[in-house]
């Protein structure tokens, strides 16, 4: 019976770790929103300064569509993603990790006005993430011919 008890403890744990959705999301005055103190954001808008949070945007050159394209489909590539909405100058997806099934949201937001895309990658939960945040858009990011 003890032992029963672990499993479902810990299955319970396991499951919960995701969160609930932010209401917070999306594309607001041509920005995307600010990340929260705690070190488990990057957001390509905050201030240059701010180490913990900012990584530059990147340029784009392809047309808006094929540029979007690409990226969703890495995005789509990555071990337990969703995307779960989008439009034609914006992707959000969430992120799960393997183990203890945290979710991670993580957007993108493509300016065409200056050619850049622009990320804002936060854990729901937490206050740290060990750099994961930052370790994935430089990963998505990496070698992407856009």
């Amino acid at each position: 019976m003890k032992s029963i008890l672990v499993l479902f403890s810990a299955f319970f744990l396991i499951t919960q770790c995701h969160g609930t959705r932010p209401k917070i999301l999306g594309v607001s005055s041509e920005r995307l929103t600010a990340c929260p103190k705690t070190p488990n954001c990057i957001n390509s808008f905050s201030a240059e300064e701010d180490t913990i949070h900012f990584k530059s945007p990147m340029k784009y050159n392809k047309p808006l569509g094929e540029a979007k394209a690409i990226l969703k489909s890495r995005i789509e590539a990555y071990p337990r993603t969703e995307v779960i909405s989008e439009n034609s100058n914006y992707i959000y997806a969430e992120f799960t990790s393997l183990i203890m099934r945290y979710v991670d949201d993580v957007e993108f937001y493509f300016d065409e006005k200056t050619k850049l895309l622009h990320f804002r990658s936060a854990s729901r939960l937490g206050t740290g993430d060990l750099g994961v945040n930052r370790k994935r858009i430089e990963t998505l990011l990496k070698d992407l011919d856009i």
